[in-house]
């Protein structure tokens, strides 16, 4: 913050979301291990101490700019879309600059104790939870979590690990082929 600008009045959910936007940004240019909370301040014009407050750490802070992605996704995403868009988000560079980067860096940081917080455990069963409603199996809930686990796993193989030719394969030919066995999946007796 500059010492000659007036002071910001006390808004909590505006500083929050300055905090979110500068994380998203530094993050995505510099990576995880790069970026520091210093940036990530200056860039939110907030006090370092701010960022913890609201936060805990910088893992947690990589953790909510994600999950901040995954609920405007819920949000303006129809259930019957959902799954093929967040595949699409794994499979796709560009998109918002960064994107790819910023997954990758998220992708990797998942092993950690405190990568998953409730807030990523809870995005992750409302996505599960929409998927399952497109189901009438007895055990949508199972399959909804098994299409998820998949999704997760084609983004660590693709983005992460670089496995080819997964790594190189066209988006739309990963979809046909991931939406194809979906539809069985997600299908009563497992079969389209």
């Amino acid at each position: 913050m500059t010492e000659n600008a007036p002071p910001r009045p006390r808004d909590a959910q505006g500083t929050r979301a300055r905090i979110l936007h500068a994380a998203g940004a530094v993050f995505a240019e510099r990576g995880y291990e790069a970026a520091t909370v210093r940036e990530i301040a200056g860039r939110a014009e907030v006090n370092q101490a701010l960022i913890f407050r609201y936060f805990g750490s910088k893992q947690a802070l990589l953790t909510e700019v994600m999950a901040q992605g995954g609920k405007e996704q819920l949000i303006n995403t129809p259930a019957e879309r959902l799954f093929e868009t967040a595949l699409r988000g794994v499979l796709t560079k560009g998109g918002k600059p960064g994107t790819d980067r910023l997954l990758a860096v998220y992708l990797r940081s998942i092993g950690s104790a405190d990568a998953a917080p409730e807030t990523v455990r809870a995005l992750g069963e409302e996505y599960a939870a929409a998927l399952a409603a497109l189901s009438s199996a007895d055990d949508s809930t199972l399959r909804a979590q098994l299409a998820m686990a998949w999704l997760l796993g084609i983004g660590l193989m693709r983005v992460v690990v670089g496995q080819e030719p997964l790594a190189s394969a066209e988006p739309d030919e990963i979809c046909g082929h991931v939406l194809t066995a979906l539809e069985g999946l997600l299908s009563e007796d497992g079969r389209e």
